[in-house]
């Protein structure tokens, strides 16, 4: 697949895995429509909207730095917009953007609710909405959002239930869109990492020990490279999980995606127990 001149829409990609996937289709010589909240470094979050273009455009593709929240639609609307005028199209829509709190019913404050309903579920369904009359319009539409398999099981659900919430509900516009579009030619699957990954998000919200038994968000990109290089006709209602994406492409070694190959890896959340028992990758597991 030739993704030069191809235009992506990439809800917070500022950082973590939407600036690595940013990264790894820079590299083809992709256009990066870069759509976060961060204008301003802070000390938890060095990166910003414009640190990303210049690590984009470093790489080889174009950016296209536009500060957006994605909880309003004006704002969503508007960056759409400015994509489009821009690069003549959108092409593929990552849906990246996430907002999380593992807490429990009693701990979460109802302002912690919404923002990660409004970011996650509500989000990406207004993304994806505003995106697809253009994706209907490309010769290669891809929609791929960063969610987990839809497993639903109590263990899931009982320690975070509003996050849980939040995160399932991206899945489920993966589960609906797919069946909606199947017929129009646009791919919308979703990618889930079999372990968590080393993310400011993780180390704000569980400290640098467990980071430390995070891979990189290289696999992930490196799994979204070989998802969206197929034919969008054909792929389209999954729910893939990156390592076994990269497995069905002969790589059976992932050393270089962990900081230490000695260290052991921490599952992430939400992975299922049939995806497990398809992996000889020794896992511990976050949820108790």
């Amino acid at each position: 697949m030739d993704f030069s001149n191809k235009t992506f829409f990439i809800s917070g990609a500022s950082r973590g895995i939407g600036l690595a996937i940013a990264l790894r289709f820079a590299k083809e010589g992709a256009n990066i429509v870069i759509a976060s909240k961060t204008t301003e470094p802070k000390p938890n979050l060095p990166n910003t909207i414009y640190t990303a273009a210049e690590e984009i455009e470093k790489a080889g593709g174009k950016a296209l730095p536009i500060a957006c929240d994605i909880r309003f639609e004006e704002q969503v609307e508007e960056a759409i917009s400015k994509a489009v005028n821009h690069f003549g199209g959108i092409d593929i829509l990552i849906n990246n953007a996430s907002a999380i709190s593992m807490t429990g019913t009693l701990e979460t404050e109802m302002k912690r609710y919404d923002l990660m309903n409004s970011v996650n579920a509500r989000g990406t369904f207004l993304c994806s909405q505003k995106a697809l009359p253009y994706l209907l319009k490309s010769s290669h539409p891809h929609i791929l959002t960063l969610s987990p398999p839809l497993d639903m099981k109590a263990k899931w659900f009982k320690n975070n239930t509003a996050y849980a919430m939040a995160k399932f509900g991206m899945s489920m516009c993966t589960l609906g869109m797919a069946a909606e579009f199947k017929d129009k030619g646009v791919g919308i699957n979703s990618l889930w990492p079999l372990t968590i990954i080393d993310t400011a998000a993780i180390r704000n919200n569980f400290g640098p020990a467990l980071a430390a038994k995070a891979r990189t968000p290289e696999i992930v990109a490196d799994a979204a490279y070989t998802i969206l290089s197929r034919d969008p006709k054909v792929c389209s209602g999954n729910f893939f999980i990156d390592e076994l994406v990269l497995r069905e492409e002969g790589i059976t070694d992932f050393k270089k995606y962990s900081k230490n190959a000695d260290q052991e890896l921490v599952a992430d959340m939400f992975v299922p127990d049939e995806v497990l028992s398809k992996t000889d990758t020794k896992l511990t597991s976050i949820v108790h």
